[in-house]
């Protein structure tokens, strides 16, 4: 019975063959290295803290708002609570924002705002994303 399965199946898939290499195939040809010698553009490093997408997503939030709570940054997001605590966790050790839990009655509130620290590290990762984007068009 499994050998009925197998070649029905065969029967049902196109035929595959395994990836063939370039070397493989003398009628083809090979790829051009005659640009070896061009030197790529020195590109600016980008802040790996800041460039993560949830932690680029609340710094923006926090640089156009005076402060947001834990449940708007979640919402505007559309994330998890254990995704950006995580990720709020890491910009607060780095400084870049503040965070701020309190009591509303007998509600827990987190408040965070982002710090001159951090509209910093961003006004600078504005700029490196900028010049990326200036070498890019240029090039091509």
């Amino acid at each position: 019975m499994a050998r009925a399965l197998l070649s029905r199946r065969k029967s049902l898939k196109p035929e595959l063959r395994p990836r063939e290499r370039l070397q493989d195939k003398p009628h083809e040809k090979t790829q051009d290295h005659s640009h070896a010698h061009l030197v790529a553009p020195e590109l600016p490093e980008l802040d790996r803290l800041i460039h993560e997408r949830i932690r680029l997503g609340i710094v923006s939030a926090l640089a156009t708002n005076d402060s947001l709570s834990f449940n708007d940054l979640k919402r505007v997001l559309k994330t998890t609570d254990g995704n950006l605590s995580v990720h709020a966790r890491k910009l607060e050790e780095a400084q870049y924002i503040s965070c701020v839990k309190f009591f509303e009655g007998r509600v827990p509130r987190t408040e965070y705002r982002l710090t001159s620290t951090g509209r910093r590290a961003l006004a600078e990762y504005l700029d490196q994303m900028e010049e990326w984007i200036r070498v890019t068009r240029e090039e091509g």
